[in-house]
């Protein structure tokens, strides 16, 4: 899903129905607009549900959209402001589309170097050995013998093929982005302001903390801030109201997070929301830094594989050189 297209549409849905609408028509007039693809495939089938009549809350459990929207659809059809409802949506999917699209674009410049140095070492490789067997090796150490250090060339292409291959499965396997996106920095930052959007988001609706810490501990299952979230929601049915004792010994979530929304006393979603904003802030500086940062060592990386593949090549060479001129010189002698 393209979140700034969902942000979007969740606006003009929000005015539609705030301009007295019905929601499955305003669903039917946008999805008219709409390219084909699941986000559509689903809308439609949302509006069709709500046209024979099918409740709110049944219809859109029955859809393959995310769970936060599901849920915050359910609670602005049982608090009579789903207009609000949909525009908060928009801005926290608007959000979400903003700093992703950066995590995204400071991931492709380093994949590119990377694919491209494997694929130069490679050919790196190729080009030492087809030069040692047909020219160096006839010259200098005769047909029967291997060159020293040809064996070794192939070094840097092992270690970039394990790195490819290593970003491959990260790429394609759910499990292990959600463990990285709570180590890497930048990613961590980023998932910080989504989580406190999202409880900033549900409490601002009306949703008691419990449940939307419950909400957001589905949302994160299989990260490292599932176990925290669990934690600090059964602090809370044990009676620890205040935010410092629910978030008291964790390490996943840093000082600074805790104490941004202890600040807030009893306002919780003032707090959240400042929490957000913070993290939003602290995620852009780091991709920014990062992005600086990846082009001078993505290039001085390419540089040092190819000073490492070229090594053999100025070994043969000047060895051929050599024994060229010790041929020339004992036959002026």
């Amino acid at each position: 899903m393209k979140y700034d297209e969902f942000a979007f549409l969740n606006q003009q849905l929000a005015a539609m129905v705030r301009d007295g609408i019905p929601l499955e028509s305003a669903l039917r007039r946008l999805c008219a607009d709409m390219r084909q693809g699941p986000l559509r495939a689903e809308l439609e089938k949302l509006e069709a549900d709500l046209a024979k009549g099918t409740p709110l809350r049944e219809a859109v459990r029955a859809r393959q959209l995310p769970e936060l929207y599901r849920q915050m659809l359910e609670v602005g059809a049982q608090s009579n402001d789903l207009p609000g409802i949909l525009t908060m949506l928009a801005d926290h999917y608007q959000r979400r589309h903003v700093i992703w699209t950066r995590l995204k674009g400071l991931m492709v410049y380093p994949a590119i170097v990377l694919f491209g140095s494997f694929l130069l070492s490679v050919f790196l490789c190729l080009i030492s050995k087809e030069l040692a067997r047909t020219i160096v090796v006839p010259v200098i150490f005769g047909w029967r013998q291997k060159p020293p250090g040809l064996i070794g060339a192939w070094l840097a292409p092992v270690v970039l093929a394990v790195a490819v291959v290593a970003l491959l499965v990260a790429l394609a396997t759910p499990r292990v982005q959600r463990a990285l996106r709570w180590k890497l920095p930048a990613f961590k930052e980023a998932s910080l302001t989504q989580i406190a959007s999202a409880l900033a988001m549900m409490l601002k609706s009306g949703v008691p903390l419990g449940s939307a810490l419950g909400l957001v501990e589905q949302l994160e299952r299989g990260t490292p801030a599932e176990i925290e979230l669990a934690r600090w929601r059964q602090r809370l049915a044990a009676g620890h109201g205040k935010f410092s004792e629910m978030a008291e010994g964790g390490k996943l979530f840093p000082p600074l997070f805790v104490w941004t929304i202890s600040q807030s006393h009893e306002d919780l979603t003032a707090g959240f929301q400042r929490a957000a904003e913070i993290y939003q802030s602290r995620a852009t500086y780091r991709i920014e830094l990062l992005l600086y940062s990846a082009l001078p060592c993505s290039v001085l990386a390419l540089g040092l594989v190819i000073l490492t593949q070229i090594q053999p090549l100025v070994f043969f060479f000047n060895s051929m050189m050599q024994s060229i001129g010790n041929d020339s010189g004992f036959g002026r002698d």
